[in-house]
């Protein structure tokens, strides 16, 4: 080959620029044999968690116990050798280290120096095993700084021999003796933590129904590895967030309806007077006992006079979310929702509406700021305070960075290992084909309408302001929150109006989309993984959204076992009507893994009692071998280094790429 031939080959430059990092035979030899060494370690273990919906405290748990992981961990070691009791301490302590050692301190301070000692050897074992998957460098870039080189040694030595058994107690002694037993046990136990689990999968929906979403949001931005597959009720916050007032409206709407404003006031400091003061002006003489909040035993201690307030606000937010969603419908025909357009409908005179052909009584046509010629129009007033709630959302710095992380670790969808993992659904048909979207001219189905929608959703929110593009943005994911058949919802409507308004439950129904019928087929399952690339025994697709009942029997698994819906009713809310409070998935080298869960009786009765979470696992597909790193997409992505570095080596010997020594 011609030398000006060889320098217009784009691979060549490739490896001349691939050359820089490793200059040398030797640079690049050591890193070929370090990545065939992590190919042939075992698969990380990977946990599949949805539907959290602001439950932190048992979020948390979860999270900290691996599913019951953890725990398992501690019994394999030890349930021949400790009792039970001091096992279920154990796993208490390492779920929460720094109030379990609290705990401990107080109940037991003159035998801490042995209780220390007893306690490092056994952490250090339950480290050791948590770590025998990893290479020793991974395992050391995950030890927290401080205590890395005494940690690497603890866990790294050889205890049959004499002198290291010597070099090994003096090293827990000093710990001890110099007050650190503390710190170092706290570190163990989050590094036990990190190796448990390699990658998190949060299948959607953070927001709504449970108290405290943002707590949730602080612990996910500080895990090691994670991925978001966004739900319906995070594209909705994500909406308030860019600024639309169709989504702060129902935001507001939701919170106020289920007495959930912790999360809005204290959780990201937006304060809700404006709307309280012009609900007490302006409804202070009207009906709003529609629009009465969802007390429940958490509700604290609310008198007459707040729950009254309650209403007025939630009553005067949804009419104005009426408006502004009648607005995006005219606004935006492609969506094909005209059909919701049902401010227009009413008959005052005979207080009713007709729907869809039927005729429904409502119970309240008490609408102070409704005109009836322009209905869709806010007052004065109404725009005046709904800019400003909306300008808080935009200006909670919690928020935006919230929001941020959810755009740069999330998406629709994802696929990962042979798992196609989306909270909702991709639409169907009656007939089971792929639903066909018609939008600005174009027509999209299935991988290319969710591509097409992520992109519009995060045009929303980075888009310019002000500009038509971020203006469509964010009327999209308004669509994609409650729109007929979007990928995130999966239903024909959200009949919150009929909800409000409306006593006869039959005008409250939300027919589903076909693939919550045609998910029961293994066919389809196939074709539609096919679509996004995934073939084979072992692909899945893993959806969250729409809880399983277990009470009645409705079996997660579907498809002939091609998908798991692991929306077991993790929010305390769904969980009448699901039997339990969740599913978790565990997919490790060997095996996949479904793990059901009892309700969580709290984080203080859990480190006072040492009280886990009861839960159920179920292996319900096993691996033929176990799988290998080289297996993986992480694997794929480490042999193609491996074939350049390859390349390069071959580019030294024949002297197509010069070494640099001195490098």
């Amino acid at each position: 080959m011609k030398k000006a031939e060889k320098s217009s080959t784009p691979s060549l430059r490739y490896l001349q620029m691939l050359s820089r990092q490793y200059p040398t035979v030797q640079a690049a030899s050591s890193e070929i044999i370090n990545l065939q060494t992590i190919l042939n370690l075992p698969k990380g273990t990977e946990h599949f968690i949805s539907d959290v919906h602001g439950e932190y405290e048992a979020f948390q748990h979860i999270l900290n116990s691996a599913s019951g992981v953890v725990r398992e961990k501690v019994d394999e070691l030890f349930s021949t050798s400790v009792s039970k009791a001091d096992r279920d301490q154990l796993a208490t302590l390492i779920y929460y280290p720094a109030e379990k050692l609290e705990e401990i301190y107080t109940s037991n301070k003159a035998e801490m120096d042995e209780w220390y000692r007893i306690t490092l050897h056994r952490l250090i074992d339950v480290c050791r095993v948590a770590a025998s998957k990893y290479t020793r460098s991974k395992v050391r870039k995950a030890m927290p700084k401080e205590y890395a080189y005494i940690i690497d040694e603890l866990i790294n030595t050889n205890y049959e021999y004499h002198d290291k058994r010597e070099y090994y107690e003096n090293i827990i002694s000093t710990i001890i003796d110099i007050d650190r037993a503390e710190n170092f046990i706290i570190a163990m136990c989050n590094l036990i933590k990190r190796l448990i689990v390699d990658h998190l999968h949060l299948v959607g929906d953070v927001f709504d129904r449970g108290p405290r979403a943002d707590i949730i949001m602080d612990t996910l931005m500080n895990y090691h590895s994670v991925d978001i597959q966004w739900g319906n009720h995070d594209v909705l916050w994500m909406g308030a967030a860019t600024g639309s007032r169709t989504l702060v409206a129902t935001v507001l709407s939701n919170s106020i309806h289920y007495n959930n404003l912790e999360v809005i006031e204290t959780g990201y400091g937006i304060s809700l007077r404006p709307l309280a003061l012009f609900a007490n002006d302006v409804y202070r003489d009207v009906d709003c006992s529609c629009f009465a909040a969802k007390l429940t035993n958490d509700s604290g201690d609310l008198n007459e006079k707040d729950i009254a307030l309650a209403a007025r606000m939630h009553k005067a937010i949804t009419i104005i979310l009426f408006k502004l969603e009648g607005q995006k419908i005219l606004r935006h025909p492609e969506f094909r929702m005209n059909d919701r357009l049902l401010l227009d409908k009413i008959d005052y005179e005979n207080k009713c509406i007709t729907i869809n052909g039927t005729t429904y009584p409502l119970a309240d046509t008490d609408f102070p700021t409704v005109d009836r010629e322009h209905p869709y129009d806010l007052s004065q007033e109404e725009d005046q305070m709904i800019r400003q709630l909306t300008a808080s959302f935009q200006h909670s710095e919690k928020l935006q960075k919230h929001v941020r992380f959810l755009y740069s670790k999330g998406g629709l969808y994802k696929v990962f290992n042979g798992n196609l993992l989306l909270h909702g659904c991709i639409p169907l048909t009656d007939d089971g084909e792929v639903m066909e979207f018609k939008i600005n001219g174009k027509s999209l189905r299935g991988q290319d309408f969710m591509d097409f929608a992520e992109s519009v959703a995060r045009q929303g929110y980075y888009a310019r302001s002000g500009s038509a593009e971020r203006q469509y943005g964010m009327d999209f994911l308004w669509f994609l929150w409650c729109g007929r058949h979007s990928p995130t919802y999966g239903r024909d409507r959200m009949t919150t109006f009929e909800r409000r308004l409306i006593k006869d439950e039959d005008a409250w129904t939300e027919p589903k989309n076909a693939y919550y019928t045609y998910y029961n087929d293994p066919d389809v399952c196939e074709r539609l993984m096919k679509d996004f690339g995934l073939e084979g025994p072992h692909c899945h697709i893993i959806n969250g959204h729409v809880p399983v009942k277990s009470k009645k029997g409705e079996s997660p698994i579907k498809g002939g076992g091609k998908l798991i819906v692991i929306d077991g009713g993790f929010c305390r809310a769904y969980q009448p009507t699901t039997g339990i409070a969740g599913y978790t998935l565990i997919y490790n080298s060997n095996c996949l893994r479904l793990v059901s869960h009892k309700p969580f009786a709290g984080k203080e009765n859990a480190i006072r009692e040492n009280l886990d979470i009861a839960s159920f696992s179920e292996v319900f597909e096993r691996m033929e071998a176990r799988i290998k790193i080289s297996q993986t997409d992480i694997g794929a992505q480490l042999q193609q280094q491996v074939d350049d570095l390859k390349a390069l080596l071959r580019a030294y010997k024949m002297g197509e790429v010069n070494e640099d020594h001195k490098a």
